[in-house]
């Protein structure tokens, strides 16, 4: 079940709302006379809280790791990652050199071989904020349409009226002229243009890089790749994404989505300096922002995911000696054209350019990322934000490749890599997990039915969660929900259908076959926390009914809905709030406030339409109401049953027909609902 305080999202919202608001309206009631209160944006303000009088900081953050692989290693990208990430994860962030050079230059193939190509850039205030009510930064679309040569030649142009000259500068140098710059300097804004689909890869058949696996147009979807399980493209994760930059363009302080790891190159241009922070040290990063960074009028102290939501924003710049300062590790890579910057799961990171310069990025997953991976859905789902990628469709597929892959194999040895058995551990616990929810569910009268064979992801009408393989309906909404939530979610309907996959004993089969394996660890995962019921039995058959055979709604559980003996090992500990989150953390669109990066993947109309009806949103206050009651009871069932009338035709998980309750229910208002 989710558990924590989802109503954060709301609080932040709101206030961000209000402050949106307030802007509006002094912009309505300027005169000729008055100065544009946009321009507030722009100014620079002295930011006591962010010390850069002495600049000696530089200085003290260290390198991170720089790889140079050979062409041999150089053949296969996640072969090679796989063997790095190891030391280079500890670094939040490192550096690639390739072998290889692309032979067809990035600025020929945006103006030759995409003929037509234009973007919008992003204004940038060049300033610090004391990110209050009244002080906050937002970047804005300046409207106008560059061509890749047009951008050059402005962000060219400003730098050669700055620094006098068109030739590179020090590294240091640049480092320090940011800083004081931001803090203090005339210039108010810089144009950063982000985001923009495409890439700057050669279709060329003469260029070495265009035509090996390190062309980012293909990385995402290699055999070993987690993401090439996706069916639809999304812009940014699995397709990517361009970003070119000028002098001190910047990229703020964020995390990238889902926890995924990036891969950005450097096509041509001034040199990039990066920040990262390395993902075990996440939540010190995010205390630090709490604490330091924003004030308590905009984040609230008691909500503890409101500063991941701000964060998401992506326009959030402190100086790294904030950091330092308090005891977060923190390291600097300078990347410059032919080099590649990976970031690994949970590492924050930021940076800025050096001058005109092209890169471009897509996002990846290796079996290993699937724990991290949990632990960002856990958040998203507090924050009832809709994923990018369909985490549990991933976590299965990647099961059954590796299940199929080690019935091919020859090899005697009955072993599995460490990131494999990452990705086993994180499925054996979600396979146990939702087993036994859907026991609860039978037990308590609910009835089983395959799901429909429609492709269009299902998300849940309460956290946002997709719902790969099960999910449960009944008559007091339209809305599937998870069975994160649990028997009772405020919902005492006599008719409870719970969905599951035609394949669902297939993917039993294959997690208990994984359990079945040698013990190679002993505590690294504790699969499930909590006691479950000592009448359940792990992977016992449950009957599954017929959706088109009509059968008696209100009917007790039958024998054949109880535990048959079939056990598979002992009896787990489960605990829902904090299903698929057992590792601990150690430690789009864009619009004119808030910063986005990655855009969900567009479908057709059919899907559309079909996915639009079954993931239409609740009432806010039926919600919270429903978040509530599974904090508080978890797995309870409700004793006091609603009288219902029967439906005319059986119910599917598409179409709930439209009951006459006979005993109404008042639903509690959002403000009397007092969390923590």
């Amino acid at each position: 079940m989710v558990e924590g305080l989802p109503c954060s999202s709301m609080v932040i919202t709101d206030k961000l709302v209000a402050i949106k608001s307030r802007e509006l309206k002094r912009m309505e009631a300027q005169t000729d006379h008055d100065v544009v209160p946009i321009r507030d944006n722009f100014l620079k303000r002295k930011v006591e809280k962010f010390d850069l009088d002495d600049l000696e900081w530089i200085e003290k953050i260290p390198e991170c790791m720089v790889f140079r692989p050979s062409r041999e290693e150089f053949e296969d990208p996640i072969e090679y990652l796989e063997k790095i990430a190891p030391l280079a994860s500890c670094h939040g962030i490192c550096k690639i050199v390739s072998p290889i050079r692309a032979s067809v230059p990035a600025g020929i193939v945006l103006m030759r071989e995409k003929p037509g190509f234009k973007f919008t850039a992003r204004v940038q205030p060049l300033r610090l904020s004391e990110w209050s009510e009244d002080d906050q930064v937002s970047f804005f679309m300046n409207g106008r349409k560059y061509t890749f040569r047009d951008f050059e030649k402005m962000a060219n142009k400003e730098f050669t009226r700055r620094y006098s000259s068109t030739c590179s500068l020090p590294e240091k140098y640049i480092e320090e002229e940011f800083w004081n710059e931001i803090c203090s300097g005339k210039t108010q804004s810089v144009e950063y243009a982000c985001d923009i689909d495409g890439s700057a890869f050669s279709s060329s058949l003469l260029d070495q890089l265009a035509n090996s696996k390190w062309n980012l147009k293909t990385l995402s979807r290699l055999p070993k790749s987690t993401l090439r399980h996706t069916s639809a493209a999304i812009p940014g994760v699995t397709d990517p994404m361009l970003y070119i930059g000028m002098l001190f363009s910047m990229f703020a302080w964020h995390v990238e989505d889902h926890y995924l790891y990036s891969i950005n190159y450097h096509h041509c241009g001034a040199s990039k300096t990066w920040y990262g922070v390395p993902g075990h040290a996440a939540s010190e990063f995010e205390r630090v922002v709490r604490d330091k960074v924003y004030t308590h009028d905009i984040m609230p102290v008691d909500q503890p995911n409101a500063v991941f939501e701000v964060l998401l924003g992506k326009t959030t710049m402190f100086p790294p000696n904030l950091l330092l300062d308090n005891g977060v590790p923190v390291f600097k890579a300078v990347q410059k054209p032919g080099e590649f910057v990976i970031t690994f799961p949970g590492a924050y990171h930021a940076g800025f350019s050096h001058g005109f310069n092209c890169g471009e990025a897509v996002n990846f997953a290796m079996s290993q990322w699937f724990p991290m991976g949990n632990i960002c859905r856990d958040r998203y789902a507090l924050l009832r934000k809709t994923p990018l990628i369909p985490h549990e469709e991933l976590l299965c597929k990647e099961a059954l490749f590796l299940s199929h892959e080690r019935l091919q194999t020859s090899s005697s040895n009955n072993e599995w890599d460490s990131s494999s058995e990452k990705c086993i551990d994180v499925f054996v616990q979600f396979m146990r997990s939702q087993h036994y929810a859907r026991w609860l569910h039978v037990n308590t009268g609910a009835r089983l039915l395959y799901k429909s064979d429609i492709q269009a992801t299902i998300y849940c009408g309460i956290c946002r969660r997709d719902c790969y393989v099960s999910h449960f309906m009944c008559s007091c909404s339209l809305d599937p929900i998870c069975l994160h939530h649990g028997v009772d979610v405020n919902c005492s309907c006599a008719d409870r259908i719970v969905f599951v996959r035609r394949d669902i004993k297939d993917l039993e089969a294959i997690s208990m076959s994984f359990e079945a394996r040698p013990a190679k660890r002993t505590e690294q995962f504790c699969f499930l926390s909590a006691t479950c019921d000592e009448t359940y039995q792990p992977y016992c058959e449950m009957s599954v009914g017929i959706d088109n055979v009509s059968t008696d709604a209100h009917r007790s559980p039958s024998t054949s809905n109880v535990c048959n003996g079939f056990k598979a090992g002992e009896s787990p500990n489960i605990n829902f709030a904090d299903n698929e989150s057992s590792v601990v953390q150690e430690s789009d669109d864009s619009d004119v406030e808030v910063f986005r990066v990655k855009r969900r993947p567009t479908t057709s109309i059919e899907n559309r339409s079909i996915d639009e009806a079954i993931v239409s949103d609740l009432p806010e206050n039926q919600v919270f109401k429903r978040l509530k009651k599974a904090l508080d009871h978890g797995f309870i069932p409700d004793e006091s049953f609603i009288e219902v009338k029967p439906p005319p035709s059986p119910v599917n998980e598409f179409q709930v027909a439209s009951y006459e309750i006979n005993e109404s229910r008042s639903d509690d208002e959002f403000s009397s609902i007092k969390w923590g």
